[in-house]
């Protein structure tokens, strides 16, 4: 979860007039700012936002397909037999989309006004991030300029429609996959933010694909989903080609992007116990893993208002107070029929017990929910860790990554040789040191 925006930083006024915000309002102030900028992409797609959000589902049947017919060979993953992007290429991708969320940032920022504490979370972010560089300097080497992994891999239209894939080494039988989606409060997500992790699993043999989406402003919390569910679409078309086994397909999310990737899994599963056309089956997910996510937004609007993030921003970017409960998978799942949630695949969630980002109350409520629904979940809670001690801070120490081995007990479990070869895996060295670590934890404003 991102530093959040302070509320006391900035009243419902510096945004339109005397109005307070409203998801329409906010929208037509952006995409005028964007229009202004010059850029046609950012335009483009803001404009649709202005206008209300529709589900873009009927869409995925068509398009899923196109997708994994072109894409895998176009981009050249390492087992699609085409040509690898060129680090040049990635660059320029990447510079392109820095210029773009840039501009929608300094346009968000230009009404949300500059207070102190969103300056002193900042600042706050900025020496986390430097205590912690080393390490992000040795993993950013690794997703560059390895071999095992292929960058920005196109599965959609929409802007920032891109993954990335992780491949373990030994290619001589298909392994698992596992889609993760990234957090990042649904404002600063980007698939770059899982490499730690899909370097740790690919070492295990396990194919990992980062997905990327639209972030707010860019896109709401529909177009969030929407765009996980066609990477998810993507990933269960086309991962045989990159040598993954297609009837071992794992999702996952952190954060944010638990609470997107769950939110994507009911939504199918609803669709498909009504008929209606999908590019995706739930049933094609073995299992979810949820790490440290919100799942009832109803209820934890006063909780990120408190902690920074602004009501009307929050409710701008899950589409009006009424759509919240349409966003929340708790309510979802306490709605859905026993067909839907027969459909839903075994279900783990994993949460920080000392988490004040995104409380470990919300995973225990929601697995509470599911059992009593009917469906297949349980809940690991690690005692005394915050919001990003297991997915950042402790795997940077090195040695047992107890995340990891936690995801493969799942994805291991029926695989006798696979259980074999994890006892002999080699411990991870240690990225930063232990001193820099304590600190940054300390500082953390997550």
């Amino acid at each position: 979860m991102a530093p959040f925006l302070d509320a006391s930083s900035f009243s419902t006024h510096q945004f339109v007039g005397s109005k307070s915000l409203t998801t329409g309002s906010f929208s037509s102030v952006v995409v005028r700012s964007a229009m202004q900028t010059g850029s046609p992409v950012a335009s483009d797609s803001l404009r649709r936002r202005a206008a209300p959000v529709a589900s873009a589902s009927p869409r995925f049947a068509s398009a899923s397909p196109r997708f994994a017919s072109a894409s895998p060979h176009a981009r050249g993953g390492l087992g699609g037999g085409g040509r690898r992007s060129t680090f040049r290429e990635d660059v320029g991708h990447a510079a392109a989309e820095t210029y773009l969320v840039t501009r929608l940032a300094f346009i968000l920022l230009r009404y949300l006004g500059v207070g102190y504490r969103w300056m002193s979370q900042l600042l706050a972010l900025i020496i986390y991030a430097i205590l912690l560089m080393p390490g992000f300097i040795r993993v950013g080497y690794y997703y560059f300029f390895s071999r095992q992994v292929c960058r920005s891999v196109v599965y959609g239209e929409q802007p920032r429609n891109r993954l990335d894939l992780y491949i373990p080494r030994d290619n001589t039988k298909s392994s698992p996959v596992v889609a993760f989606v990234t957090g990042g409060a649904w404002i600063i997500g980007y698939k770059a933010w899982g490499a730690l992790l899909g370097r740790r699993l690919a070492e295990r043999g396990i194919i990992v694909a980062c997905i990327d989406y639209r972030n707010f402003p860019q896109g709401t919390i529909s177009d969030m989903v929407s765009d996980a569910s066609d990477g998810i679409s993507f990933v269960c078309d086309t991962v045989a080609s990159y040598g993954g086994d297609p009837n071992q397909i794992y999702l996952m999310g952190q954060s944010a992007g638990a609470h997107i990737a769950a939110c994507a899994l009911l939504e199918q599963a609803a669709k498909e116990s009504r008929g209606e056309p999908i590019s995706w089956s739930a049933t094609q997910i073995k299992a979810y893993f949820g790490l440290s996510g919100g799942y009832n937004i109803q209820n934890l609007v006063d909780h990120f208002h408190e902690r920074g993030l602004y009501r009307s921003i929050f409710l701008s970017i899950m589409e009006g107070e009424e759509s919240l409960p349409r966003f929340s998978p708790e309510i979802a799942a306490k709605k859905s029929n026993p067909e839907t949630i027969a459909l839903l695949p075994q279900i783990v969630l994993l949460h920080g017990t000392d988490d004040h980002s995104i409380p470990s109350s919300a995973s225990e409520i929601f697995v509470g929910v599911l059992k009593q629904a009917g469906a297949k979940a349980k809940l690991l809670l690690y005692e005394g860790k915050t919001h990003t001690d297991v997915f950042l801070q402790d795997p940077l120490r090195g040695g047992k990554d107890q995340l990891v081995e936690d995801v493969i007990s799942v994805i291991h479990a029926d695989d006798a040789v696979a259980r074999e070869k994890d006892a002999l895996a080699p411990i991870p060295e240690r990225l930063v040191a232990e001193w820099q670590i304590k600190l940054a934890r300390q500082i953390s404003p997550f």
